[in-house]
This record gives structure tokens, C-alpha cells and sequence, in this order.
């Protein structure tokens, strides 16, 4: 089944920082698109990978590659700090200035083996579980929690699956359908790609409304000789309410998105058959019998 045509192809060099543009690009198992959440940010206080969950500000930097990375690559990156000025991974003192200039102590890593285990496990935080997700997902005290099924087991002791910063699958999908249909449930909102991160931006054909990608799980999108596996619905956390670039802060789309679409929206691809991708390419949904 036809289910829209390539619009947007985005790579994001560094975990919870705004990403870059492609025109093209080429998809593998493992790493998803070449580079994408190469690097990460060290919180030094908490001595674990960092995020923009806990730590909006990193959406207030963006980064680009220096150079193609290929496979597991991780060359340096150069970025664009909040106040206008540039670094690139590789100086000596570039995690001093990201660390000034966002005020916490941090450091860029890059992407370690999948067997140094103490690089991704979760540091001990002193919360309860319940607390952590409830502000991990910007919960109000009267809303429920997500439900967590399908995902990797090893997430619950790891920040991440080892030997990737996803936070648990290659590669996200997200429709054009599916931003417009969250634009009509939350109208005071500021609906745009950028707030969901996805890799692929699909743009639906006329007339589909709704939320398409939520009826994919367990089926397979064909881009070309591409397959990906449809594993799950994504599930959104506070993130898509930080401010980030010209978007404002928005805590109603949240309220939205736990009312509406049960947390959800996208979905949670795996890499089944590598290839190249390019803007304007076909997309078909394939369902599993």
C-alpha cells in the first residue's frame, strides 16, 4: 500500500541536539543513518549520558558533521552553541565552552563499544521509578503513566540500547497526516517536525487524515530495496514541549498527546534490509500476515 513520498531526511550528529538536513542517505542496521546520535553529552554531576528530557537547553544548540561519517564513524562535529558562537568535538577545550555557556558541567562523547556496559548504564538517581518517568514525561500528578511495552528490556538498566545513544530503535517515522491531525486536537499549538525528531518525515497522500503510522506496528515499510521494521508506535515524552530554535516552550501539546493519542505518534523502525534513501522517494506499508 502507497503511503506518501519522502519530504524530510534528518540526522541528528549529537543526542538531544538539533539536527541537520539531508537530501539523501543511506540506511543500515544497528546505526540507522550513518552518524545519526554519533555523539552525546556526559553529565558530569550525574555521571551518566545526558539528555534534553532532563536537560532542555541541549535543544537550544544544533550540530553538523565536518565530515560523511560511514557506519559506526563518529567523526567531529561542529556546534552551533545558544549564543551564536561555533565549536567543534575535536578542541581541547570544546566541552569547557559547551559547559559554560549552558551552565552545567558536561563533555562530548562519542559512541562507545556495545560491551562497555558502564558507559550506558543509568546512574542511581535516589527517585523512585514512577517519579523519574513522571519527569522524564512532564506528567501532571493526575495522569497516567505510559505503558513501556515493546520496548528493548536492557532500557530499564541502560540510557540507551549499548553501542548506540537511540533511545531504542534506528531509525523514527512520523507522517505529515499525523502532524496535522495533532494540529487540529491542539490548536493553540505550534505543530512542527522539528519538536518529534524523526528521521524520515513521510508526506501522506491527499485525503488521509488521522494517524496512519499507529496501524503500521508489525508490518513493514519498502522504500526502494530498503525494509524497515514497523516494531512499535513512538512514544513521546517532554521533549516535544521544549523550546527549541523559533519554537516556543509548550506544555499543552503534551496535555494533548497523553489525552488524545495515549502518548503516542510515529512510529519505532528497525532495519531489515539496508539501501539508499532519497527525498521524493515512494513509501509502501506492507502488512505481516
Amino acid at each position: 500500500m502507497f503511503v506518501g513520498t519522502i519530504r524530510e531526511i534528518w540526522r541528528y550528529p549529537v543526542k538531544s541536539m538539533r539536527g541537520e538536513k539531508r537530501s539523501q542517505c543511506r540506511i543500515e542496521p544497528t546505526y540507522g543513518i550513518p552518524g545519526d546520535r554519533g555523539w552525546a553529552t556526559w553529565d558530569i554531576q550525574r555521571n551518566q549520558v545526558w539528555n534534553a528530557k532532563r536537560f532542555p537547553a541541549l535543544l537550544q544548540c544544533s550540530a553538523r558533521y565536518c565530515e560523511e561519517p560511514a557506519g559506526g564513524s563518529t567523526p567531529r562535529v561542529e556546534v552551533q552553541l545558544p549564543n551564536g558562537s561555533h565549536i567543534e568535538t575535536d578542541e581541547p577545550d570544546a566541552s569547557m565552552k559547551l559547559s559554560s555557556c549552558l551552565g552545567r558541567d558536561l563533555r562530548f562523547v562519542d559512541r562507545r563499544p556495545a560491551d562497555d556496559l558502564d558507559h550506558y548504564r543509568r546512574a542511581a538517581s535516589g527517585k523512585n521509578p514512577e517519579e523519574e518517568v513522571r519527569e522524564d514525561f512532564g506528567l501532571l500528578p493526575n495522569e497516567p503513566l505510559p505503558s513501556f511495552e515493546g520496548f528493548p528490556p536492557e532500557l530499564f538498566r541502560y540510557v540507551s540500547p549499548p553501542g548506540t545513544y537511540f533511545d531504542a530503535y534506528e531509525i523514527h517515522a512520523l507522517t505529515t497526516a499525523s502532524l496535522s491531525e495533532v494540529a487540529r486536537l491542539s490548536a493553540s499549538s505550534t505543530v512542527d517536525a522539528r519538536r518529534f525528531r524523526p528521521n524520515l518525515l513521510i508526506q501522506s497522500p491527499d485525503g488521509v487524515i488521522g494517524l496512519p503510522e499507529h496501524d503500521w506496528s508489525g508490518g513493514e515499510l519498502r522504500i526502494g530495496a530498503v525494509r524497515l521494521q514497523v516494531v512499535r508506535v513512538m512514544t513521546r515524552c517532554a521533549m516535544v514541549t521544549s523550546e527549541q530554535g523559533d519554537l516556543p516552550k509548550d506544555t499543552a501539546l503534551m496535555r494533548t498527546l497523553v489525552r488524545e493519542t495515549n502518548y503516542n505518534l510515529g512510529s519505532a523502525l528497525s532495519v531489515l534490509v539496508p539501501g539508499e534513501v532519497s527525498l521524493g522517494d515512494p513509501v509502501e506499508f506492507v502488512r505481516q500476515h
